[in-house]
């Protein structure tokens, strides 16, 4: 466990600083984290805890130690690291915050971290352009406020000093004020809808076991009358499709073959003309949400993304894509993600191509899961097909008032 001293030292690394409540703390962010220490050449991520947050409502807000001990356990202490130094050092705003880590660790590289929504709030920080002034600043993508916010006061303000993604390894070396927006694979999990849905509780000591509350409503569509089994693991190589539900997948182990179930199909086919669906519970949408992610990523999935299609498919509202290493490990994503939905509530889990295919589909109603292997998943792209937030068009003209 790396420790951090309330009064600074003389170190000599790049560091990415991602402050929040964590009120929970979730999957989103530690992807966030993750994917900074990669695309920034960080060395280490330091999770700032906030003893409060002034932009945010006491009521709700969980004891600070109960924040503080959640982040600790679920990262590594090395590369990413939770930290307290805020409630040390006394500070309760971020401007505050960098004055003091620029006067303590005169030597380190910093990077602000921040999601596209911190972006798009930015003008209400207090001291919001002396913030830029302190430290450069990283933003990576949310989805749904992508747009505003690359189009907002702050980024049209300082469009004059952001830099190209190609740029982002040697973001840390340079000035203050210069900033990247930095598209990467994204997650629409919210800690705002986990404390509604009920999740807030995740919050455990180190150590503790993760519980999930069971007995909740099935969120998924009305069945079919020929709901067959509710598991289907063991695909037959076939060139067609069956009258099933999903269907039967034609793949072939170690390699990526052209989709053979009706919802592969309709996932590589890409969004069409806008649908309507019978409208689901979103708080349970959420809560179903959170337990697939917090399960890849505890089964350490990679490059986690949750896509909203509500609108946009027939088939399901969300769509969640991760990548795994191997056969075993995404066969071992998939049970675990089917396990953990049965004991929600959510008992109707149909799984195809667990048995070594390059793609293996989890369909859990209105929610699709698709775990791939690296290669597979380049070749289908589905996020770039279905995430629109991920290319960014270019903003506008500074106003002058930076």
């Amino acid at each position: 466990m790396v420790s951090i001293p309330t009064w600074g030292d003389g170190r000599r690394v790049r560091i990415g600083l991602l402050g929040g409540s964590f009120n929970p703390v979730h999957a989103g962010h530690l992807q966030l984290a993750q994917r900074a220490l990669r695309q920034l050449r960080l060395d280490q991520v330091w999770l700032m805890v906030s003893p409060g947050n002034p932009l945010k409502p006491i009521d709700g807000m969980a004891p600070f130690d109960d924040r503080m001990a959640a982040v600790a356990a679920r990262v590594d202490g090395r590369r990413i690291v939770a930290t307290d130094i805020e409630r040390r050092m006394g500070t309760r705003f971020t401007v505050d915050t960098l004055v003091q880590l620029r006067r303590r660790f005169p030597r380190a590289e910093f990077v602000w971290l921040m999601g596209a929504d911190g972006l798009a709030q930015l003008p209400k920080w207090r001291c919001w352009r002396r913030i830029v002034s302190l430290v450069p600043f990283a933003v990576l993508p949310r989805p749904s406020y992508n747009p505003a916010a690359l189009r907002g006061r702050a980024a049209v303000a300082l469009a004059r000093w952001r830099r190209p993604e190609r740029e982002a390894p040697i973001l840390a070396l340079r000035a203050p004020c210069a900033w990247a927006f930095l598209p990467a694979p994204q997650t629409g999990i919210s800690a705002t809808a986990l404390r509604a849905s009920g999740m807030g509780g995740a919050m455990s000591p180190p150590g503790a076991p993760h519980h999930h509350p069971a007995g909740v409503t099935v969120i998924a569509r009305k069945p079919p009358a020929d709901t067959g089994t509710t598991r289907r693991t063991a695909p037959k190589k076939t060139s067609g499709t069956t009258g099933s539900r999903v269907g039967a997948v034609s793949t072939v182990a170690g390699t990526a073959k052209a989709p053979g179930t009706p919802r592969k199909k309709a996932a590589v086919a890409g969004p069409g003309k806008a649908v309507r669906r019978e409208p689901v519970e979103t708080a349970l949408l959420d809560k179903y949400l959170a337990i697939i992610t917090e399960s890849l990523a505890d089964d350490k999935g990679e490059d986690i993304v949750v896509l909203d299609l509500t609108g946009r498919a027939a088939f399901a509202d969300r769509m969640v894509i991760a990548t795994g290493l191997a056969d075993r490990q995404i066969a071992a994503m998939a049970m675990h993600v089917e396990r953990k939905l049965g004991e929600a509530g959510l008992k109707r889990v149909l799984i195809e191509g667990a048995n070594g295919s390059d793609w293996v589909l989890i369909d859990a109603g209105d929610i699709v899961v698709h775990l791939f292997k690296a290669e597979a998943r380049a070749l289908y792209g589905l996020e770039r097909m279905w995430g629109a937030d991920l290319d960014v068009l270019p903003v506008g003209e500074p106003d002058g008032t930076a």
